[in-house]
């Protein structure tokens, strides 16, 4: 093959016809083309090569890992085009740069397709005619997924912005319903309004604090309540087809249907809403990568039938886009799980935070990676997470990320392992509580550092010192005992003096009731039924007892010779007398205080036994 290269071409010269044709031509365009040939070629050259460059450079902003790394220093670095909640991180405050990276967890952008749905939000255009919890509900079915939630109820005429939840992110739900709403609205007026600095007045005078009563046909009770409406701005006003264009900044469950009857009032012509479109909710707009029903179902089909992730991943976003808004604390990797559990934040596990925390602020609790964990409440201002070196940070309010997507590293302090050896040797219970076994080093809630036989030593010398516990027990018993015994004294001498007392207010009495007893009396007798009765259950009266009540009725009755007095003695007969009667009839309780209760209660056994005695025995004829 023989070749010749003119103008920086080459020529095939095995073909002479062809041969002979470009050689005649490369002779009529040497003198003017073998200068300018070469420049040309020099020049495409170096354009594709910068075309390659700028693909290569995109290509290697793909493949970047956007992840903190662990450092003692911290160099200046451009974090304004990292993704997300990553965004700016070179300008938040270091509490320090050293931590143990894990390798769980994952980059939200760089998700596998399966997690990146189950922590998506879609920013949907909402069609009209269909409610909201329909749209919700094909959208659950087209995705196949477990759950999902909307950022707020709109009705099924109006269009616009409704950010769709799925799965882990339904968590944040709540928090974009309550975020403020902005709306375009078109409003006729029932007649003809002449001047447009009017309706641009009576707009104005509804903004603020706003009294409403939903509509006849809503979604909520028809109760009056106060909705306050930030901005609202007058857009377009035709007289001629009495229509009024204006865009509305306002709080959560404002009907602007009831705001447009309200506008027609001030006016003084009525008015009712003609057309609305929800432009914004919360922090997602119409121009933030609002997608339709349509592309849902077509980013689905793509990836069912062509195994396109791509499609889907355009229209579903992180849930971490909804919390660009919240104030950070990154968090370290170790202590992810225990918060996903429901942890409070400590100050060892706080690795950066934002300027300007109060007490009480929502702030989201965020991984080195860029992930949400969790929303909490601050317990702490920036200026005290700077300077301490201890206690809670932040109290979480909602987890979002699932538990175990980073693995545990509670337990494994010195204390922590200390009641798993217990627990294993079975000196704690399965519960870690203390048993007969526990020693006392754990009682006291003692873990004993290195060569600390001193400290037990100290400890116990200490309690040498002090008695024993089972010395202190019989001391204790031993004073209780005495006290009882004083207090059983008392008792005897307090009822020796009032009978003595009753006795001389009887004396002294001119005319004796022998028929009433007095409230001791009665009190006496039944303490005394109450102790026979306590002895019968036992067996036999003791004889101490029986000699005690003997010296008492003795010593009453040498009483009563002394305070004799004709009275007296009149009412002794009669008691006298009584007591015979009702031992005749088979009574066996005496009447007076002074009678012996013991022979009664003798006579009283005789005639149970002597009954039970003939019931036998007319049983055993029958």
């Amino acid at each position: 093959m023989n070749r010749s290269c003119l103008g920086g071409r080459s020529l095939n010269l095995s073909n002479p016809r062809v041969c002979s044709k470009q050689k005649s031509k490369s002779k009529e365009m040497a003198s003017s083309d073998d200068e300018r040939t070469p420049v040309k070629a020099v020049a495409k050259v170096t354009d594709t090569e910068k075309k390659k460059k700028k693909h290569r450079d995109k290509d290697d902003d793909l493949d970047k890992d956007f992840m903190i790394k662990p450092q003692s220093s911290t160099p200046s670095m451009d974090t304004s085009q990292w993704p997300i909640l990553l965004k700016n991180y070179d300008r938040l405050n270091v509490r320090t740069g050293h931590y143990t990276p894990l390798p769980s967890g994952y980059s939200p952008l760089k998700r596998p397709l399966a997690e990146y749905i189950r922590y998506g939000v879609i920013n949907l255009d909402k069609p009209a005619n269909p409610s909201s919890h329909e749209v919700v509900a094909w959208i659950k079915r087209i995705l196949r997924v477990e759950k999902t939630g909307h950022s707020g109820t709109l009705d099924p005429k109006v269009t616009g912005n409704l950010i769709v939840c799925i799965d882990r992110a339904t968590r944040l739900v709540k928090s974009q319903q309550g975020a403020g709403k902005e709306y375009v609205c078109v409003a006729r007026l029932h007649s003809a309004v002449p001047d447009v600095a009017k309706v641009a007045r009576a707009l104005e005078a509804l903004t603020g604090a706003v009294f409403q009563r939903p509509p006849l046909i809503s979604a909520v009770k028809r109760q009056l309540r106060i909705r306050t409406i930030y901005e609202s701005k007058l857009l377009e006003f035709d007289a001629d087809k009495h229509l009024v264009v204006f865009w509305i900044s306002c709080e959560a469950g404002t009907y602007v249907r009831t705001l447009c009857v309200h506008l027609g009032l001030l006016l003084g012509v009525g008015g009712h809403m003609q057309e609305l479109r929800r432009v914004r909710s919360g922090i997602m707009g119409e121009k933030d990568n609002m997608v339709t029903m349509h592309d849902v179902m077509d980013a689905q089909w793509v990836y069912d039938n062509h195994r396109d992730e791509s499609y889907l991943r355009r229209i579903i976003m992180p849930l971490e886009v909804l919390l660009t808004s919240y104030k950070r604390l990154v968090v370290k990797d170790s202590a992810v799980n225990a918060i996903c559990y429901g942890a409070k934040l400590m100050i060892p596990g706080l690795l950066r935070f934002e300027n300007d925390i109060e007490v009480g602020e929502e702030i989201v609790l965020m991984t080195t990676k860029g992930e949400a964990i969790a929303l909490g409440i601050a317990e702490m201002t920036t200026a005290v997470m700077a300077t301490c070196d201890h206690g809670v940070v932040a109290k979480i309010k909602r987890v979002v990320m699932d538990r175990d997507t980073y693995p545990r590293k509670w337990g494994l302090g010195p204390r922590a392992s200390m009641k798993k050896k217990l627990i294993a040797e079975g000196k704690l219970d399965k519960h870690g509580k203390p048993t007969e076994s526990t020693p006392q080093e754990w009682t006291r809630n003692v873990v004993l550092p290195t060569g600390g036989d001193s400290i037990v030593a100290g400890t116990a010398a200490a309690l040498a010192t002090e008695p024993a516990p089972a010395e202190k027990e019989t001391t204790l018993v031993e004073e209780k005992k005495e006290k009882k015994k004083k207090d059983k004294h008392k008792d005897e001498e307090e009822s020796k003096e009032s009978r003595k007392r009753k006795l001389e207010e009887r004396a002294e009495s001119p005319v004796p009731v022998p028929a009433k007893k007095s409230k001791g009396e009665e009190v006496d007798k039944s303490e005394k039924k109450k102790k026979k009765k306590k002895d019968k259950e036992n067996g036999v009266l003791e004889a101490s007892d029986v000699e005690k009540s003997e010296k008492k009725v003795k010593k009453e009755q040498k009483d009563k010779v002394e305070a004799g007095s004709p009275e007296t003695e009149k009412s002794e007969k009669k008691k006298k007398k009584k007591n015979k009667e009702a031992e005749e009839n088979g009574a066996a309780t005496p009447a007076g205080a002074d009678g012996l209760k013991g022979d009664g209660e003798a006579d009283k056994s005789e005639k149970k036994k002597k009954k039970k005695k003939k019931d036998k025995a007319d049983a055993e004829e029958d």
